[in-house]
């Protein structure tokens, strides 16, 4: 069994995703529930449990509030940690199958920022720090296109202030079209792992991974061929016939329309992928010239098991990915900040001890004047 817990302060909504092997009656969800919430600490909060299954599989969600009834703000202290100790220990008690170290992990799919919802901050960081943490990307350009499918974008920022070098990443929300709203904020804001050291050590460790298991590319190719086969120069069907899939993607495209790039988002495996790094039949250029109409143009065929979208499943009915489509296409465009940081080699080694937590330069302190005799 897995928790999510995503807290925009002062309402907490927490999900508990049992095994889909674990047959659970209606009693036996509200005990797990009323178990779970008793050992974090909130078992005297009012609560609202909901059971659901937009995933694919029953799983409970759970909405509190962190505040009690004398307005004291309850701890969240070691949360994490905390959770995922009671949720193995509710394993035991209830005799539920085990959640293996990557399906602790797992949760519901992350909701895309809304500039106007309010807590900007609070809703950037529920996506910035699982997909920083979580996800695999080999580049900057990688992590930027899974981010702008939740409304937010990520920019270097590197300089020199007063003799020091500093080298840094902000984050923005943006609108559905890609355009940034509201302030930026710097990524020691959402923690070390938001910054540039972590992720340079993430996409190190992405490419080291992917030649251990090939077959994770491969799968995503699968389904990328097998949108391509029934989409054909549809390109809206395309991305629907990939959301269907679990796949997203994201085109880049210049100032005349022509896609020059391809980046293929994973969402079942965590992985982000460039389209010429999937094979060459992938590369921007094939897409370019399929949805401009032109003939000829020699499609990738199925792998050996992997199955066409229209066999797979009925497209009138939904399925768990459906509901994953965040309504955001994010078509970058050339000369934007977006893909001007692209060209360059964002993550050097930047001397003079650099530090992400440094991404803009620091004000200079007034000196404090001297009042009284001077001796």
């Amino acid at each position: 069994m897995t928790a999510n817990r995503k807290t925009e302060k002062p309402v907490l909504h927490i999900s508990l995703n049992p095994d889909p092997k674990d047959c659970l009656s209606e009693e036996r969800f509200v005990s797990l529930a009323e178990e779970y919430m008793r050992r974090m600490g909130f078992g005297d909060q009012p609560y609202i449990v909901y059971r659901h299954n937009d995933i694919g599989r029953e799983h409970l969600h759970i909405v509190s509030v962190r505040v009690d009834e004398t307005g004291r703000a309850i701890s969240d202290s070691y949360e994490h940690g905390r959770s995922m100790k009671v949720c193995r220990e509710l394993e035991r008690q209830f005799g539920l199958v085990p959640a293996t170290p990557k399906q602790w992990k797992e949760g519901l799919p992350l909701s895309p920022v809304g500039y106007g919802d309010g807590n900007l901050k609070g809703q950037l960081a529920g996506v910035i720090r699982p997909l920083a943490r979580e996800w695999r990307f080999r580049t900057l350009g990688e992590y930027r296109a899974v981010l702008s499918l939740y409304g937010i974008t990520v920019d270097e920022v590197k300089g020199e202030y007063g003799g020091r070098e500093y080298h840094g990443l902000t984050y923005s929300a943006t609108d559905r079209e890609g355009n940034k709203v509201g302030k930026p904020f710097k990524s020691s804001v959402f923690g070390k792992e938001a910054g540039v050291a972590a992720l340079e050590r993430r996409m190190h460790n992405a490419a080291a991974w992917e030649k251990t298991h090939r077959e994770v590319a491969a799968t995503t190719a699968g389904k990328v061929a097998a949108a391509m086969q029934t989409a054909g120069h549809d390109r809206a069907q395309f991305e629907r016939e990939l959301m269907r899939q679990g796949i997203g993607v994201v085109f880049r495209t210049n100032d005349a329309g022509r896609i020059y790039g391809a980046t293929f988002i994973d969402h079942a495996a965590k992985a982000v992928f460039n389209g010429s790094r999937l094979g060459k039949e992938f590369s921007a250029g094939v897409f370019n010239d399929l949805f401009a109409g032109q003939e000829g143009i020699h499609l990738p065929q199925l792998s050996a098991g992997v199955e066409h979208p229209t066999r797979q499943q009925e497209h009138t009915g939904a399925s768990q990915w459906d509901g994953h489509d965040t309504g955001y296409r994010p078509d970058h465009k050339d000369g934007t900040t977006q893909n001007v940081a692209a060209a360059f080699n964002l993550f050097a080694p930047v001397p003079c001890g650099a530090s992400d937590d440094q991404p803009v330069p620091p004000r200079k302190r007034k000196k404090k004047r001297k009042y009284g005799r001077q001796q």
